[in-house]
Parts: structure tokens; C-alpha cells; sequence
């Protein structure tokens, strides 16, 4: 399994979150977390799992992070599984939003369903740190990942 980890971060959690995925992930084949200035939307196509995370802001992702999401051809990830996460302040959604929802629906308007819902790991205040055992959180979500991914896969009968 081929995953890339993309990821846009502001003070740094984001990016904590997305190595300890693409650290777990690493387990079942090759897994990389890269900031989202450093891959183009074609690359996506080669990457078997794709997951994509921002932290929020103003109840959506980062600017940089739409920007990213809109230059994604429609269609073009239709035969890539994908996934979502944000991170966030323990606060009600009403008041906080989310990231993660917003990057689904984008995903979903370029032709594929995410194989998890979206998922949020918490920070202290605005420029964090992570709560105590989000980055372990993360990885046992990343494992999840993983099992969705193999359970999405097709199955040939023996003969």
C-alpha cells in the first residue's frame, strides 16, 4: 500500500498528527507525510491511500488547504481511497466548525468517498499543544485506515 500523507499546519500539531499516521501506516507499505507546498495534485493519482489534513480556521481549512483541494481535477482520485482529519479545539462544533467535514465534501465533489468518516484530534488553545495521547490516537486511527483500506479492496476466489 502506497499512502501519502498531505497536510497544510500553522503552529505545527497538524503536522504531528500527520507523521505519526504516515509513521503507522509505514507498517503496511510505504506511508510519507508531506506539507501540501511540497506535492501537486497529480501526484495524488499514484498514491493508493490519500489522506489529507489541516487544522481549522474560521469553522473550515486553512486557505492554502482549499486552494489545494480546489486544484484536484474532478474525477482524478475516483480509484484513490481517501481519507480526512483536522485539528482542533475542544470546543462545541457550533463554535469550532471543521476542517475534516469540509475536505470530505471537497473530496466527494472530485469523485471519491472517504473509507472513514472524518476525524479531529484535539489541541490546548490555538498554537496547541496536542492533548496528552492525540499523536497515539492518531495512529490507531491511521491503523483503521489501514483495515478499511484492506476490507475496500477486491477479493478473487480461489479456484
Amino acid at each position: 500500500m502506497n499512502t501519502l500523507v498531505v497536510y497544510d499546519s500553522q503552529f505545527g500539531n497538524t503536522e504531528r498528527i500527520a507523521q505519526a499516521i504516515a509513521d503507522a501506516l509505514s507498517e503496511f507499505g510505504q506511508a510519507r507525510a508531506v506539507h501540501l507546498g511540497q506535492t501537486r495534485p497529480a501526484e495524488l493519482r499514484e498514491v493508493d491511500l490519500l489522506v489529507l489534513g489541516s487544522p481549522i480556521q474560521g469553522w473550515k481549512p486553512t486557505p492554502a488547504m482549499q486552494a489545494f483541494l480546489e486544484r484536484i481535477p474532478s474525477g482524478s482520485l475516483s480509484s484513490t481511497k481517501t481519507a480526512c482529519f483536522d485539528t482542533r479545539l475542544r470546543w462545541p462544533r457550533l463554535l469550532r466548525g471543521s476542517a475534516a467535514d469540509e475536505i470530505a465534501r471537497q473530496l466527494r465533489k472530485k469523485g471519491t468517498e472517504p473509507i472513514v468518516p472524518p476525524e479531529g484530534f484535539s489541541v490546548k488553545g490555538k498554537e496547541g499543544p496536542l492533548h496528552a495521547g492525540e499523536v497515539e490516537r492518531a495512529a490507531n486511527w491511521a491503523r483503521l485506515l489501514h483495515e478499511k483500506y484492506e476490507a475496500s479492496q477486491p477479493r478473487f476466489a480461489a479456484r
